[in-house]
C-alpha cells in the first residue's frame, strides 16, 4: 500500500496541472480551488497539495501573496507583465514576450492570436498578428534582462523583464536609465522560432519539461547563441 502511495499521488497531481492548463486555455485566467476540485473530482486538500507539488517542479507559479492563487503557468499568467494575448473569443496575460508568442502554438484550436504590448522605453503601442506558419513582420527587438540559468531565481521579475522595445537604441535607452546591465537581443524571427515549439505537449498528460542538456539543444536550434543561453559562442 505504501508502494502505490506515491504513484498516486503523482497522478493526482497531473489531473490538477492538466485541468490548471485547461482551464486558463478556455477562460483566460488561473482556476481557483473550488475550480479545479470541479474539474477534477478531487478534494479541496488534494487540490492544495498538488498545486504545492507543482510549484515545486516549477509547472506552476503561486502567488507569494495568495499562496493557493496561481500568479503562471507557463505560457499563462494571471498578472500583469507586459503582454495582452487575443484569441476568437479569449483574453490572455501574456507572462512575457516569449510566452505571448507561445500561445498560439499551444493552442491549436486558434488559428492565431493578437499579441500586444509597448515599448517600455518610449510607450509607443505594438501589435503583431502571430500565428504558426511564419513570424510576424516588424522591426522590433526583444530583450531579455536575465540570463537563462537564473530565470528561476525570481521567475516573476525575469518574465516581467522579457519585453519588446522599438528598436536597439530603445533597449539601450531603457536600461541606461534604469541602470541595468544589457542582457540578450533577438529580432522577432528568432522570438517567434524561440516560442515555436518551446512548450510543445504541455496541455497534455504525462508531459515532462525538458531536461537542461535538451533545453540548451533547443536554444541552439532556434539561433540562440552565447553564455546568456548556456550555451558556448
Amino acid at each position: 500500500m505504501n508502494a502505490s502511495a506515491p504513484s498516486s499521488r503523482a497522478a493526482r497531481t497531473e489531473r490538477v496541472r492538466t485541468a490548471v492548463y485547461s482551464h486558463f486555455a478556455a477562460t483566460g485566467g488561473a482556476p481557483s480551488v473550488a475550480d479545479l476540485v470541479a474539474r477534477t473530482g478531487l478534494p479541496s486538500s488534494d487540490v492544495r497539495s498538488a498545486l504545492y507539488a507543482l510549484h515545486e517542479h516549477r509547472d506552476v507559479v503561486l502567488d507569494p501573496r495568495g499562496p493557493e492563487r496561481i500568479a503562471m503557468a507557463h505560457p499563462f499568467a494571471s498578472i500583469p507583465l507586459g503582454f495582452s494575448v487575443m484569441g476568437r473569443g479569449t483574453l490572455w496575460w501574456g507572462g512575457c514576450a516569449w510566452d505571448s508568442f507561445a500561445v498560439p502554438h499551444l493552442l491549436t484550436d486558434e488559428p492565431d492570436v493578437l499579441v500586444a504590448t509597448r515599448c517600455p522605453a518610449c510607450d509607443t503601442p505594438h501589435a503583431w498578428v502571430v500565428g504558426r506558419q511564419a513570424p510576424p513582420p516588424g522591426d522590433q527587438v526583444a530583450h531579455f534582462l536575465t540570463p537563462v540559468r537564473h530565470i528561476w531565481d525570481d521567475v516573476v521579475h525575469a518574465c516581467a523583464n522579457q519585453r519588446v522595445f522599438c528598436s536597439a537604441d530603445c533597449v539601450h535607452d531603457w536600461l541606461e536609465e534604469a541602470g541595468l546591465t544589457p542582457g540578450y537581443v533577438m529580432d522577432l524571427p528568432t522570438l517567434w522560432r524561440l516560442a515555436s515549439g518551446w512548450y510543445s505537449g504541455r496541455m497534455d498528460p504525462g508531459y515532462v519539461r525538458r531536461d537542461p542538456a535538451s533545453a540548451a539543444s533547443y536554444f541552439a536550434g532556434v539561433g540562440l547563441r552565447g553564455p546568456f543561453w548556456g550555451l558556448d559562442d
